[in-house]
């Protein structure tokens, strides 16, 4: 007699579960992970394409920095800097004020850590520094000011801005809490550590 595979499937995951299970109350499902049974997977990987999709929804944006400055910002770009274990975003920058005789064009560019928001579930970016302001022509008079203003902005605009947020049920398995660890910046992507909670 012929039994069906189902019953079959089911008894090898029970076997396997508590194969997991006796190995000792610490042993999270995620150590028992394995190619051939993949529940749980020890990371995620965001691509570069995904977090610039996340950054571009923030612009253009438009401000007034201490009534002085009003600063246009368009065309971020991503990169990543896994040296320093930062994303950084370059920005087109257009800078207007009564103390300038006409508006100056520049370029800013800024990097951040990345952070888990436990509340919200996202990656997000944590301590934003400008590492960078170049403006054009005249308006280097007013390198000073304006290095303040693109501070004060980056600090405004970017911290705690979520890249990607996680789905309930991808930090949930059989009962079992998940939630991110380790945030690695490489070369192409940002791998995130899935860990029990």
């Amino acid at each position: 007699m012929i039994r069906s595979a189902a019953p079959a499937r089911r008894r090898f995951l029970r076997a396997a579960l508590t194969g997991c299970s006796v190995l000792g109350i610490t042993v999270s499902l995620a150590a028992c992970a394995t190619p051939m049974f993949p529940f749980i997977p020890s990371h995620y990987t965001f691509s570069q394409q995904q977090v610039q999709d996340a950054v571009q929804r923030k612009f253009p944006y438009q401000r007034t920095v201490s009534q002085v400055f009003d600063v246009s910002l368009t065309h971020p770009v991503v990169g990543f800097l896994p040296d320093a274990n930062r994303v950084s975003v370059k920005l087109d920058a257009r800078f207007a004020s009564p103390f300038m005789p006409q508006p100056v064009d520049g370029v800013f560019t800024l990097s951040s850590e990345l952070a888990y928001d436990a509340s919200s579930r996202s990656v997000v970016l944590k301590s934003p520094n400008v590492d960078n302001v170049s403006v054009n022509g005249q308006a280097q008079v007013y390198t000073q000011q304006i290095n303040a203003a693109a501070a004060l902005l980056a600090t405004q605009l970017l911290t705690n801005y979520p890249i990607y947020t996680f789905k309930p049920e991808q930090l949930q398995f059989a009962g079992v809490n998940y939630e991110p660890g380790t945030i690695t910046i490489l070369t192409n992507g940002i791998r995130v550590q899935i860990v029990e909670k």
